[in-house]
C-alpha cells in the first residue's frame, strides 16, 4: 500500500516571514523574585490521600 509520491520540489526552501509585532514578547513576564510555599502535610499525608483518591 502506498501513501502518493514524494516530491522533493515541493519540500524545497520555505521562506516564512513573521512580523515580530504579532509574536509573544517573552520580557513582559520576566519574574525576579522568590515562591515560597508550604505544603503544610507530610509526604506520607499526601500518599495516603492520594491512595484515598485512587480507590475512590
Amino acid at each position: 500500500m502506498g501513501f502518493g509520491s514524494y516530491d522533493e520540489s515541493e519540500q524545497g526552501d520555505q521562506n516564512v516571514d513573521f512580523d515580530e509585532e504579532d509574536g509573544v514578547e517573552t520580557s513582559e513576564a520576566k519574574h525576579e523574585g522568590e515562591i515560597d510555599f508550604e505544603i503544610g502535610a507530610s509526604n506520607d499525608e499526601l500518599l495516603d490521600k492520594l491512595k484515598d483518591i485512587k480507590e475512590e
